[in-house]
């Protein structure tokens, strides 16, 4: 069975989310992603024991910090699926796609996008009379 899932979704797999820190999610922010979503495996089966549970804590602490900047804590979120729930995957990437466009583009990358203008704008010559 191949996916069917929108095609700006990148996927980075690592062996447990709990590997996920939050310096990750904010780092996806500061290079210019709309929205992080984790999938983990469901609570309570974690083969780490604890490893979703801690991604869950830091996908919550990340909601929090882009909520106090203005980003928008909705940006993130976590879904948790047994390994044979592929087609779920797929609706989950397509939901949280709905969800990135219907909230636009990352505030920050549109404020270092409107700075680079401003700076291009500000570099040339000026003349003195």
């Amino acid at each position: 069975m191949r996916l069917s899932y929108p095609v700006h979704v990148r996927v980075i797999r690592v062996p447990c989310t709990g590997k996920v820190d939050l310096v990750h999610i904010l780092r996806a922010f500061e290079k210019g992603a709309d929205g992080v979503y984790l999938v983990g495996c469901m609570e309570g089966s974690c083969h780490y024991e604890q490893g979703n549970f801690r991604a869950r804590k830091r996908v919550e602490q990340a909601q929090r910090l882009l909520e106090a900047v203005g980003t928008g804590g909705e940006r993130v979120q976590m879904y948790n699926l047994t390994s044979g729930e592929a087609p779920k995957f797929a609706q989950y990437a397509r939901e949280m796609s709905e969800r990135i466009l219907a909230l636009g583009p990352n505030p920050a990358k549109l404020a270092a996008a409107a700075g680079q203008g401003q700076a291009a704008q500000g570099s040339g010559k000026k003349g003195v009379a």
